[in-house]
């Protein structure tokens, strides 16, 4: 197997846009293209992530598409969807074909157009990423699953709402730097608190907002990386796996089984620990989401993450930075682009040149999960030396 790098990274801002998805995808792949000496005749094929375009725009075949507005016609070119961990899976993906000698040079994009929908169409095109028969038949939402997952978790280990109220606090804090991002204000544990009540215990601003955006990487075999960019990012470990597809199925609700084993895998193929790690972009689409993914990718025992959240430690100067982008509660969840989103930020902070810089950061990882659990990217990503 080869060893992977990025050589090229670009991306859109999120938040209310007024392109569609063909649009916002070329500008990605664009500026990402533009990033490193890649020319579209040296490109082997293009991986997009896309959720809800079909549904919400009527367009599929978004790959293709892509491929060929941004002058890639030729190459093979394919739409992977996954929820909201489409392009992380993309990403996943194109890594594995790289390593094994499938193709030299990669796009990967991410892209989704959503705010453009009305409340009934965005929540039927959202719902569709749950279990239809079980949860989509019980009227289940997902802000829905994470009210019963927090209110476990309290029962379970007495975390308290100003606690979790904290991760909002931290990450809109952090969102106020990052040009990229939709929201840019702070807010007050008593703002989060006083929100207007979404699925109890959740409130609104528990809840990461919709978004319109795109964010594309290339990839490229590590024996040809030093001649296409100054400065590749090491691919250390990356994993792809599946979980429970329905709350019922769960034995711990708290517990999502999917990132705990795409965890040990990407650490494992990375040769890493959770301690090695300098800075984390994870899936936080609710505050409780940020707290319980942090103890499943083994930052935090079971129990203590809301606590480590209102203690400082995940703060950008932290022990163990969490979202310094501002995450998806800040940035917003175009949902089809923000695996790749989190990989373009981490790459910003692997080259020292991130809004909000974690200082000395040379191991940064990218956690992207979608539905109820259902499937889970983690990707470990290392800053390769100058060439």
């Amino acid at each position: 197997m080869r060893d992977v790098q990025i050589v090229g990274t670009g991306t859109t801002p999120f938040g209310v846009l007024d392109d569609g998805v063909k649009d916002l995808g070329v500008t990605a792949i664009s500026r990402a293209l533009g990033d490193c000496d890649v020319s579209r005749g040296r490109v082997d094929a293009l991986y997009a992530g896309n959720f809800v375009a079909g549904i919400l725009e009527g367009q599929e075949t978004i790959g293709p598409i892509l491929a060929d507005e941004v002058g890639l016609s030729g190459v093979p070119a394919m739409t992977i969807e996954g929820a909201c961990a489409s392009s992380g899976i993309a990403f996943q993906q194109a890594s594995q074909a790289i390593a094994s000698g499938i193709h030299d040079v990669i796009v990967v994009a991410g892209v989704e157009s959503m705010t453009k929908a009305d409340t009934a169409e965005f929540t039927r095109a959202l719902g569709s990423a749950a279990d239809q028969e079980t949860e989509g038949r019980s009227g289940l939402t997902f802000p829905g699953f994470y009210g019963m997952f927090l209110d476990r978790y309290m029962h379970e280990y007495g975390a308290t709402r100003e606690q979790v109220a904290s991760v909002s606090v931290k990450n809109r804090d952090n969102g106020t730097l990052n040009p990229r991002a939709r929201f840019n204000e702070a807010v007050s544990i008593e703002t989060v608190l006083e929100s207007d009540l979404v699925a109890d215990p959740l409130r609104l601003y528990d809840c990461c907002p919709a978004a319109d955006g795109a964010a594309a990487v290339v990839l490229a075999a590590s024996d040809i990386a030093e001649d296409l960019a100054d400065r590749p990012i090491d691919i250390l470990g990356s994993a792809h796996t599946t979980g429970h597809n329905a709350a019922h199925r769960y034995e711990d609700l708290t517990t999502l089984d999917a990132t705990v084993t795409a965890a040990e895998q990407a650490y494992e193929a990375a040769k890493v620990d959770p301690d090695d790690i300098d800075v984390v972009e994870l899936h936080d689409c609710f505050t409780p989401a940020e707290i319980g993914d942090s103890e499943d990718l083994g930052f935090f025992k079971k129990g203590e993450g809301a606590a480590a959240v209102e203690a400082g430690r995940t703060q950008i100067d932290g022990e163990i930075p969490i979202n310094p982008s501002g995450g998806l509660l800040a940035k917003g969840h175009p949902v089809g682009a923000t695996g790749v989103g989190q990989i373009y930020e981490v790459c910003r902070q692997l080259r020292g040149n991130h809004e909000n810089q974690v200082e000395g950061a040379e191991i940064g990882l990218a956690h992207n999960i979608g539905g109820s659990g259902v499937v889970c990217t983690v990707s470990v990503l290392g800053r390769g030396a100058d060439v």
